[in-house]
């Protein structure tokens, strides 16, 4: 075990209250912190009996917690909003941090206006009893170098103070918050360390921060405020940005073996660990409790996906992960064309090992289906995501996204293949010229607030847009694939509740993001293209939008995934030869 930072530090919220109660009497403060709402009003509370006016607003989406506090949404008939657009942003950077109000405002006329450079959301209302209002709302960012050495406007904390006694100088500067400095000094510890040349450069690299923050659940579908859950995003991207630097690989490259990078984020008074540790997988959390695979309203516990695999028969064949989990699969051979089909490549995507299993055993009623099926292909991302949720059971938690070694499986290539030995063998072994591959993403927004807000690489699934299909086809089996395609949506759209979310998640998609770079094909969004990468020439991706889902959600999830699933192996099987 190497200790590479353990640092404790001052809230912000304290150091305000400490710094404006004593020679402050009589002025006006404006503060934007990361803080929850009822933190800030304590405190406003706490300076008023020290004589001093203040308000403190929320730093991380600042729009949307203007309109969520002190824009008066009763009667509202109307409100164009003109956005900053910065030339260090994406164009859209501002419209999509308002997200989700087209969703929030029902019933309001709301339409979005590129603005200019000025950290300014310009806010004109009009009521139904015929007021109208205008008001400004400040983004506060800085506008730094990032850990690429690439320029990055990021949210940050702000103060501002008029009328400070004595003729003392108004304040109106940037404040770097302790989330800040907590983020910043955990990356910058994880830069200077000697990592060596040699991948892995660890077993698990840990990154521990408590810290207050805001937290908030909004009345849209799975939508949250979450700085925690942000923070941990961040810190697990940028820092695989770090390694993939350090390696001289490209960044995003996703390849990159440093090992399983963790940050658990709770709340607490601030301070951060970083330290590497060796894996101890007797010391993680119980499993996930048995549910009816029906029914099941949460992920299944590795168990009992192995126990649901093995009553199905077949012929049984296992990899080994990196931590020496069991990675099984089975094939059963039959006289139609063979399918493969995968779940949990990417572990905190829970509904497909569900959907893998209950389309196989449908499936396999029936002995002239050739099939080989591995539910759950990176056992040891899913175990931490396990512990994840302990904790913060709404979160996306994308630190278990990738496997123990700290790669997508997909890309994995050398002589030791672990987990991805067994998609090889699955796809040798039967010859199948179609892959169905069941993922998710997140059911609600992903950001990454300290390094410009926008997911980079992922800048398009920051937002939901509904159940959703990718298709990759080598380049003489693009016909195929489009009925392929067709045959698939035209099932799927007999799923009422599947249309009802695809259409809520759209609009407010719509509204934020625009078009978005795919097709709509019978209420499903799919996106199309050439790709070699893949050994059979059809590869089916589902992308359900499922992380931090359960109860009705998640079931509804995990029947969507079936029945892709089955009407992908019934058209299969009647237009291949």
């Amino acid at each position: 075990m190497t200790v590479l930072l353990d640092r404790e530090a001052p809230r912000t919220l304290d150091a305000l209250l400490r710094d404006l109660s004593g020679g402050h009497q009589g002025a006006a403060v404006e503060a934007w912190l990361f803080e929850d709402e009822a933190a800030r009003r304590e405190a406003e509370t706490a300076l008023a009996s020290a004589g001093v006016s203040a308000r403190l607003r929320c730093a991380y989406k600042p729009l949307l917690h203007a309109v969520l506090e002190e824009i008066e949404t009763e009667g509202l008939a109307s409100a164009t909003i003109r956005y900053p657009v910065h030339p260090a942003a994406a164009p859209d950077r501002f419209l999509l941090e308002a997200y989700p109000l087209k969703a929030l405002l029902q019933g309001v006329e709301l339409r979005f206006e590129p603005g200019d450079e000025t950290l300014r959301y310009r806010v004109n209302l009009r009521y139904r009893d015929g007021r109208t209002a205008t008001t400004e709302v400040f983004a506060p960012n800085h506008l730094g170098v990032d850990h690429l050495g690439a320029a990055c406007l990021s949210p940050t904390g702000w103060l501002r103070v008029t009328g400070r006694p004595d003729g003392r100088p108004d304040r109106d500067e940037r404040l770097e918050t302790e989330v800040e400095g907590l983020f910043r000094a955990a990356v910058e510890a994880v830069q200077a360390h000697p990592w060596g040349a040699d991948e892995p450069y660890f077993e698990r690299l840990s990154i521990a921060v408590e810290a207050p923050a805001v937290e908030r659940a909004l009345p849209f579908h799975e939508e949250a405020v979450s700085l925690h859950e942000a923070l941990h995003e961040d810190l697990y991207f940028t820092l695989l940005e770090v390694f993939q630097r350090h390696s001289g690989r490209p960044v995003g490259d996703r390849g990159l073996q440093p090992g399983q990078i963790v940050p658990e984020i709770r709340a607490g008074a601030p301070r951060v660990r970083v330290e590497t540790v060796p894996f101890d997988v007797s010391s993680e959390p119980g499993d996930w409790p048995e549910q009816p695979l029906e029914m099941a309203e949460a992920p299944l516990s590795i168990e009992q996906v192995h126990r649901e695999l093995a009553a199905l028969g077949g012929q049984p064949f296992l990899a080994r992960s990196r931590q020496g989990r069991a990675v099984p699969g089975l094939i059963r051979p039959g006289s139609r064309p063979a399918v493969v089909v995968t779940g949990g490549q990417h572990a905190n995507e829970t509904t497909g090992p569900v959907g893998a299993l209950r389309a196989a055993r449908i499936l396999l009623q029936d002995p002239e289906n050739h099939l080989a099926v591995i539910p759950l292909e990176n056992p040891d991302g899913y175990a931490l995501h396990r512990r994840l949720c302990r904790d913060n059971p709404r979160h996306m938690h994308h630190a278990a996204r990738y496997t123990a070694l700290g790669d997508d499986l997909e890309y994995r290539t050398g002589v030791e293949l672990f987990e991805r030995a067994a998609r090889q063998e699955a796809i040798a072994r039967t010859g199948a010229q179609l892959h169905v591959n069941l993922h998710g993403y997140p059911a609600h927004e992903w950001t990454r607030p300290f390094t410009g807000y926008l997911p980079r690489g992922f800048e398009m699934w920051t937002i939901p847009k509904g159940f959703f299909l990718i298709l990759r086809h080598h380049p003489d089996w693009a016909e195929p694939g489009m009925a392929l395609v067709e045959a698939i949506t035209r099932r799927l759209a007999r799923i009422e509740p599947l249309l009802q979310l695809n259409r809520m998640q759209l609009a407010a998609y719509g509204a934020h993001a625009g078009a978005g770079p795919f097709t709509v094909i019978n209420g499903i969004p799919c996106l199309i293209g050439p790709d070699e990468r893949h050994v059979p020439p059809l590869t089916l991706i589902t992308e359900y939008p499922d992380e931090t889902i359960y109860g009705d959600r998640f079931t509804l999830g995990h029947q969507v995934q079936m029945e892709t699933v089955l009407a992908a192996v019934e058209h299969h099987a009647g237009v291949v030869a």
